[in-house]
């Protein structure tokens, strides 16, 4: 295979991907975490990379977009792990202890909380959460992008 087709089969799992969050959220009436956004912004930035890619040939974008894969898919380990308690998550979007905090600190912090936590699982198929499907097809896109970047002219 060329290394275009390795560019158009990470660029598209990256739009499928991205499109797949999207319909959960529109779709689906999933509200998205903040975690679920940080994942969605590589994505992104992979389907830019794999369409300018694929406009100009530069063996040198693979690079780039591997980085973007591992990028989304590093965030999607963290965030699996925070959903299965392993590690804390950000405390913005998870919860935690309220001892120590006066009635308006409290009252303060409830109303400022997002709707949606970081640390509980909205989602799963066979067990696995869609943070953790998200790593592991970015680390399978990763692969992509990488034998892009090997295959010579």
């Amino acid at each position: 295979m060329t290394r275009n087709t390795f560019i158009l089969l990470a660029t598209l799992g990256s739009i499928a991907l991205l499109g797949g969050a999207y319909a959960f959220q529109h779709l689906g009436g999933m509200a998205p975490c903040k975690m679920c956004l940080w994942q969605r912004w590589p994505h992104a930035a992979a389907i830019a990379i794999g369409i300018f890619g694929l406009a100009t040939g530069r063996r040198e974008l693979a690079f780039a977009g591997m980085l973007a894969a591992l990028t989304t898919a590093g965030i999607g380990v963290y965030h699996a792990g925070v959903e299965q308690m392993w590690w804390q998550g950000p405390t913005t979007c998870t919860s935690g202890p309220i001892s120590g905090l006066s009635t308006e600190d409290l009252l303060s912090q409830i109303m400022s909380a997002p709707v949606v936590r970081c640390d509980e699982i909205a989602w799963s198929l066979f067990g696995i959460s869609m943070a953790a499907w998200n790593a592991i097809l970015s680390f399978i896109l990763a692969g992509f992008w990488l034998k892009a970047a090997l295959i010579k002219r």
